[in-house]
């Protein structure tokens, strides 16, 4: 048997998984690592320690299965995206932390921004808006603070890239050569490419003073790049490199104008194939690159990015201590009827889409002595299905079509309760498919594809199979009802930073 092996570097763990050509998983291992806040608002990653577990997870999922390095066919990355690393090319020894996508350290620099140029000149180019969310301005905080890295960076020592590229290099030999590069959809997150012509934009780098030579070569989302040179993949070639949520879109095989993924994880993330031309959003949605095949065109996406989904479950139990596992938030919620009346925006670095506010914050909305932990407890499901909504109302805006049905994928799917309200707030089906893994899958299928290991875009739409279905119940006056109180609680969360 041959298989394809997926890295799925994550927000929260790194994992490996093998997949068959029925899209089947193999083999996995996963390892968490250290989320580090050095103070409100920032959020650190140790890239050295990624990297380590990037490594074993290779190993353990080898290992679990006594996969043969003859039958790995080829490799594909798939990363959370914006996170942000720039490492000395000679040493491969990052020079400070990793910023990740939720880090809001870049908030004045936004501010600044908006006032003397505005945001629609960034969406124009990039398809983006300023927000602190991006690569580009996180660049900029490193190069303006940490010693030494803005001449390193002029020279050519410093490099960056988003987590992919830290892998990719380190994979294909490290300091002895590893290749500098990344793939579309990763720069379409940076707000430095620009979203036309698929290269970096000089205006930009010139208004930021990033120096162009310290970023990666830009790439098709599936290609054979080069050979893995570190073990134990050694010899195997890197062939498919995708941001996650990209990844999913893929792995979901949403490959029609039309076709829509929602994952929740970390975060939640809807994402609305577009076809090949981007579509400029006027609701508050992100115009991104949804997916590149070797010589063929780039496919677009609207995206709708939710910054706090199921690490709002995380909050719960490691910081309330209200639950013990993250599985337990169904069992605890499902204790009450309904949210008794509480509402929770998890705005803990402000909104994402559609509202894009960096001065909210987090609110709990409300309450009353009625109020009990398990309420909390659904209030904190439901938070995820509101946010989901307010997406959909300005995707289907911006495209000019109604959604018939979501498709969904992520760790926070397995949560019945969760499904079955957010079909109820959507109006519409809500499909889970038999493999929930689609990130891993989306990166093994970019990778397969350009070994031949599967031949065309329609084998991989014949391995994707329906698990469940929800269909909405609720009546209309309840949801309204609903609807309403969240959007009253959205409004007492914003403008909360001065």
């Amino acid at each position: 048997m041959n298989y394809i092996a997926s890295i799925d570097q994550g927000t929260t763990s790194t994992r490996c998984i093998f997949f068959d050509k029925k899209g089947k998983i193999i083999s996995v291992a996963q390892k968490e690592h250290e989320q580090i806040f050095p103070q409100p608002g920032w959020v650190e990653h140790n890239p050295e320690e990624i990297w380590r577990n990037t490594q074993e997870v290779i190993a353990n999922a080898r290992i679990k299965h006594q996969i043969k390095i003859e039958n790995i066919l080829a490799c594909g990355i798939t990363n959370q995206r914006e996170t942000t690393v720039v490492w000395n090319r000679r040493t491969g020894k990052a020079y400070y932390n990793a910023l990740v996508w939720q880090d809001t350290r870049v908030g004045k620099r936004v501010d600044e921004l908006e006032k003397t140029i505005g945001s629609q000149w960034f969406r124009d180019k990039t398809g983006l808006p300023l927000a602190t969310y991006f690569s580009g301005l996180k660049i900029q905080w490193l190069l303006e603070n940490v010693e030494g890295l803005r001449e390193d960076a002029e020279n050519g020592t410093a490099i960056f890239g988003n987590m992919d590229t830290f892998v990719a290099w380190h994979l294909t030999g490290g300091i002895n050569g590893g290749l500098h590069i990344t793939d579309v959809t990763n720069a379409s997150r940076t707000q430095l490419m620009n979203l036309e012509t698929q290269a970096w934009d000089d205006e930009i780098l010139t208004l930021l003073n990033i120096p162009k030579a310290m970023l990666p070569e830009i790439k098709p989302s599936s290609m054979k790049y080069g050979e893995i040179k570190s073990e134990p993949l050694a010899g195997v070639p890197l062939a498919g490199i995708l941001g996650d949520q990209q990844a999913a879109l893929v792995g979901q095989t949403c490959f029609k104008p039309g076709e829509a993924k929602n994952t929740y994880g970390t975060g939640c993330f809807m994402l609305l194939n577009t076809g090949p031309k981007p579509i400029p959003s006027k609701f508050g949605l992100l115009t991104t690159v949804a997916y590149q095949f070797e010589n063929q065109p780039v496919h677009y996406a609207l995206e709708g990015s939710v910054a706090i989904a199921g690490a709002l479950v995380q909050w719960l139990r490691d910081n309330l201590g209200i639950i013990k596992n993250s599985a337990d938030v169904q069992t605890l919620a499902a204790t009450v009827e309904d949210n008794g009346g509480a509402y929770f925006v998890p705005a803990f670095s402000g909104l994402y889409a559609p509202y894009w506010e960096n001065s909210a914050r987090g609110v709990i909305a409300g309450l009353t002595r009625f109020v009990n932990k398990g309420h909390i407890a659904r209030a904190v499901l439901e938070a995820t299905a509101y946010q989901t909504l307010d997406v959909l109302e300005a995707m289907e805006k911006d495209a000019g079509l109604s959604l018939s049905s979501l498709r969904v994928d992520g760790g926070m799917v397995v949560n019945e309760m969760l499904m079955q309200f957010q079909s109820d707030m959507l109006k519409v089906p809500v499909i889970r498919p038999e493999m929930i893994e689609t990130t891993a899958l989306g990166a093994a299928y970019a990778a397969g594809l350009a070994v031949g290991f599967w031949s065309n875009l329609e084998d991989l739409v014949e391995n994707w199979g329906v698990d469940k279905q929800w269909q909405p119940k609720m009546d209309e006056t309840q949801r309204a009802a609903y609807h309403k109180g969240w959007k009253k609680a959205i409004e007492r969360s914003r403008n909360w930073e001065d």
